[in-house]
Parts: structure tokens; sequence; C-alpha cells
């Protein structure tokens, strides 16, 4: 690298040209800045005339100095761009750059390619690399330039990747979600359902908790709420299946003790790992003899609002689905009155901090919450939200885990 006369600019050309279309001097990183630089240069002249270029500029560049990949690879850990020559001792060409970008992945990288080979510049940016420049054609100030340049660009890229990592996420969750989620399959008017899901704070994934409501006669309709335990993409997929299975095996006539123990089958066979369970709370609604029959495997129970009462309907608890194989016990419940709710929820509503200690809502608090006078006013469609609503503010903010609520309600009343 010939050292310019200083204040003469490129030699050759006014401006450092940026194979996307760009300057160098269009950087816009904060001036104050400091920037760490690692110059990967076997050649101790040009490494001493890129640390004479940056410092007659007042640079704010903190340069680092490797003479080969090897030394590179033990150096290169948190700075905000390598300078790499294409000729190394132990790297030539592109096989170098590749090297470096396979271990700065964080990192802007720029190339210096010498005269005759400026042509490595463009493939090395269309491999990856921020920016390229030509030895001997560049000064202090505009080494400067792109320097910062090729940072600002990376870190572009980098939040552009993120951003786009989320919108994938985000789509993904969608998909599932109108999987997890379905319209209620029924038809009749004698009863009314409201649903209700709302994700937790875990980065808006969704988790796999899961609902569904199926009418397989006139007179009767079937009812699940569950959870995998765990948030993500695949508890999600898991979640899904276990519903389609449900209803699958509803719709199929299945007797309804082996309903449940069918859906463990499924779950232990599909999970990526044994200690992965799920909770189910199911309700068979028998409408003409104004009963109900629920199970439950580890789930919280439904709770019963009739005659201005709340209260949790006592059904054995049962095990979690996919940790030691036993039958639901069912638990009939006869409705005195034709006017009556019941809401299923998973566990997300009820785990969130009462005050400032330790204390879980849990059941007797959203049982409360429920008699509160203050609900009276608020309509069967508003109520699951009003619940999460009430939940959030003694939590003192949002609920960590997913929420997903059934309300089935029979009379129209409260």
């Amino acid at each position: 690298m010939t050292r310019p006369t200083r204040g003469a600019g490129l030699t050759g050309s006014p401006v450092v040209p940026y194979p996307h279309g760009g300057l160098a001097r269009h950087a816009n990183l904060p001036p104050g800045e400091r920037l760490r630089v690692l110059l990967v240069e076997d050649d101790e002249g040009d490494a001493f005339l890129v640390g004479e270029l940056l410092a007659e500029t007042n640079s704010m560049i903190d340069l680092m100095v490797a003479t080969s990949l090897r030394e590179a690879r033990q150096r290169i850990a948190d700075v905000d761009c390598v300078l790499l020559d294409l000729g190394l001792p132990d790297a030539q060409g592109l096989d170098g750059l590749r090297q470096v970008l396979e271990m700065s992945s964080g990192a802007a990288v720029c190339v210096l390619t010498g005269r005759s080979d400026e042509h490595l510049g463009v493939v090395a940016v269309a491999e990856g690399a921020q920016d390229y420049l030509v030895k001997g054609q560049v000064d202090g100030v505009l080494l400067t330039r792109a320097l910062r340049y090729a940072v600002e660009r990376k870190r572009a890229d980098e939040n552009a990747r993120r951003l786009r990592e989320v919108e994938l996420r985000q789509a993904e969750s969608a998909r599932l979600e109108r999987g997890l989620l379905p319209q209620p399959l029924m038809t009749t008017d004698q009863v009314a359902v409201h649903t209700f899901y709302r994700p937790g704070r875990h980065a808006a994934l969704i988790g796999g908790d899961f609902f569904d409501v199926v009418q397989t006669r006139p007179d009767r309709i079937d009812l699940i709420v569950g959870d995998v335990c765990g948030h993500g993409v695949d508890e999600a997929a898991l979640g899904v299946e276990l519903r389609v299975a449900w209803r699958a095996l509803v719709l199929a006539g299945v007797p309804d003790d082996e309903v449940l123990p069918a859906l463990e089958q499924v779950l232990m066979s599909e999970r990526r790992l044994q200690e992965i369970f799920a909770t189910v709370a199911t309700t068979r609604l028998d409408l003409d003899a104004n009963r109900a029959t629920v199970r439950l495997a580890g789930h919280p129970p439904p709770l019963l609002l009739s005659g201005g009462r709340v209260a949790p309907v006592p059904a054995p608890g049962g095990r979690l689905l996919g940790v030691r194989p036993r039958r639901p016990i069912a638990y009939d419940l006869e409705f005195d009155t034709d006017d009556w709710s019941l809401l299923m929820y998973t566990d997300g509503l009820i785990e969130g901090r009462v005050g400032a200690g330790n204390e879980r809502l849990d059941v007797p608090g959203l049982s409360g919450l429920l008699g509160e006078p203050a609900n009276r006013s608020v309509s069967l469609p508003e109520l699951p939200a009003w619940l999460v609503g009430r939940a959030e503010r003694l939590n003192g903010g949002a609920l960590a885990d997913d929420v997903a609520m059934l309300l089935v309600s029979r009379g129209g009343g409260r």
C-alpha cells in the first residue's frame, strides 16, 4: 500500500466506490463511538501504513493487527470490523474471506485488494463482505469512513435479519394459532360459547395452550382445554396434534373413558423430550338432561357460575398426561337451573402473583374475582378479557404464561 500525500485524497479516483451503490462517506454511526478494528495483514509495511492513516485523522478507531488467520481467530472476539488482506500465509483469496465470515458473524468485514485483482473485491462483497478497498487508492479520511460505513451496514443487515426472523416467527405462530384455537364446531343455540386466547410475555411466541368445542349430537357438546408445558413452536405444534387428535376421537365416537388415554398415547409418541407433559380438562354437556361430565388430567377445575354463586367443579385432579398413565376419573355435574355458565381455562390465568409477596391468584382467587360486584355489569363475551385485565393488575404487569379460556353459558344470564 503506497502512502498518499497528506490531504491529497485518492490517487486515480475522487471517491472510494461502494459496490452496493453507496459511498463510504455516508456512514451515520454516532460520531463519538469508538470502533475496534482487527487488521489481518502479514505485510508489516502495509499494516504500519494503515495505522498511520487512521492516526492522522483522529479516527476514534482502536486498531489491532494479526498477521495470519490463526492469530486472527484468537483476537477476533468483540471487534466491530475486520480489515482483511486477501493474500495471507495460511489463506489465499476468497478462502480466507469465507473463514473470517464464519468466525466473525457479528463483525463487519472489509477486504483489501491490489490494483491487479480489484475484481476480487466485487466477488468478496457478493460472498458477504460489506466493502472492499484497493491498496494505494485510499487516504486516512476515506479509510475511516469506509470502516464506519461497513460497521453501519453490518448492523443494519443484522437488524433486518432479526426483523425478518420475528416476522417469520409471527407468521408461524399465526398458522399454529389457527390450529390450536379453532372455531367451535357446533350448531345448537341452546348454549353460547365464548373463546379467549392471549400469549404470555415470552417474546410474543405462542405456547402449547389449546381448546376445542365439538357438537356430536343435537343434545351433546364436548369441550376441551389443554396446555402443553413450555413455549415455542415445538410445544405449539404438539398442542395442535393433541387438539386434532381429540377432535378426531370425539367425532369417531370413541368411548368417553378411552379418549384421554388415547390422547396420552399421542403425546408420548410425538413429544421431542420425555420430560414434556400436558394438562387437560374435558367437559361433555348433555343438554337434554342439563348435566355435564368433567374429567381432569392435572388441570385446574372449571368454575361454575350459577344463581349468583361461583364455585370450582369438585372433580378429581388426576395425573398429568405423559407422566404416569392412569385413566382420569369422571365427575358428573348436575345443573340445578337452566341459567348457568361454566368457565374452563389454562393455568396461565391463575399463576400470576397477588400483591408484593409470592402468593398466587390460584383457583380461590379467580373465584373471588368472578364473585366481585364490579363484574356484574360485564357481559359474557367480555368476561374472559375482563378477568385477564384484573389478574394483570393484581400481578403488577402482564401474565408470564399463555391464557386460553372457554366460557360456555346456558340461559344467557350470569
